[in-house]
């Protein structure tokens, strides 16, 4: 598990609290305030997050697959000026905790929290009974400065995890990228496969132990992120069955264009940039040779845009 324990290391800081999954644009306006907040009150700025998150041990059957791994997540945040993320333990103690006990234990006692910067929707507490109202109450009480940041719109469209988990489970790559601070990113470790591809002249690296949510069936655009002497290098990807062989299980699959060389066993990191067709069932092989050409033509041209 990509966490580290929780442990207070600043006298006094600033903070938000959530998941941060998928580091969005709200987010990003969202952390803007914060080190803003940061500076002017001259402490460090934090994010504050659950791992495992919350959901995961109040009713694990209904917790979504992520769109970040935390190792992405803090790299991310980090990236936006953030002094610090911490990733503190989920455990049922502290989801039983009310509202109170929560600011005052974790945020007061622990963390000398000076400022707090959150969206309208935030809750917090044990059966998320706290909300803005509540935060407000409590910062008033002890002292913290709050400051509620809007939510924010792209194309009249609330920029969210949740519209960007929808867009990507629907194939929809592109439109997610958009709301997205950085291209949407898989990663799992290159296994052997059945070598179809090679003895097709198309060999790929099949990646197997991916975490995150991987998009809908298709043939994708998209480019290496790492390791790193292969970043930015393109990639056609295809994701989901063989059906002109009649396999059924559904794979992921990188070629990358152009390379010749030996990644099993490595550690493979592609960001998807948009997709390029459906997965369909061809006639003949020269059919489908004749498309994959067609698909590494556009892979390219997308990904060395």
């Amino acid at each position: 598990m990509n966490s580290r324990p929780f442990h207070s290391t600043v006298p006094g800081c600033v903070l938000t609290i959530g998941n941060f999954d998928g580091v969005h644009l709200g987010h990003r306006a969202l952390i803007e305030k914060l080190t803003s907040m940061s500076h002017r009150l001259n402490v460090p700025s934090v994010v504050f997050s659950f791992d495992p998150p919350p959901l995961k041990l109040l009713r694990p059957e209904m917790v979504p697959k992520p769109l970040t791994w935390n190792d992405r997540r803090r790299e991310l945040l980090m990236e936006l000026k953030i002094d610090r993320v911490d990733f503190f333990p989920t455990t049922y103690e502290l989801l039983e905790q009310t509202p109170r006990e929560f600011f005052e234990w974790i945020l007061v006692e622990q963390l000398g929290v000076r400022g707090i910067v959150e969206g309208p929707n935030f809750r917090f507490g044990k059966g998320r009974v706290g909300d803005v109202q509540t935060l407000r109450e409590l910062c008033d009480q002890h002292r913290v400065e709050l400051e509620i940041a809007d939510p924010q719109t792209l194309d009249h469209r609330l920029v969210s995890s949740t519209q960007i988990r929808e867009w990507i489970e629907l194939g929809q790559v592109r439109a997610a990228n958009e709301l997205l601070v950085e291209p949407y990113r898989i990663a799992g470790h290159v296994a052997h496969g059945a070598a179809r591809g090679r003895t097709l002249g198309f060999p790929t690296a099949n990646l197997e132990g991916i975490e995150v949510l991987i998009p809908k069936h298709g043939v994708y655009a998209a480019r290496v992120a790492a390791p790193s002497d292969l970043a930015g290098h393109p990639v056609a990807l295809h994701i989901g069955p063989n059906p002109t062989f009649g396999e059924d299980q559904s794979k992921v699959e990188a070629h990358l264009i152009g390379f010749q060389g030996d990644l099993y066993g490595k550690r493979m990191e592609l960001e998807i940039l948009d997709c390029i067709r459906g997965v369909r069932k061809f006639g003949s092989k020269e059919e489908l040779l004749s498309q994959l050409q067609l698909d590494i033509a556009r892979a390219l041209d997308v990904a060395t845009r």
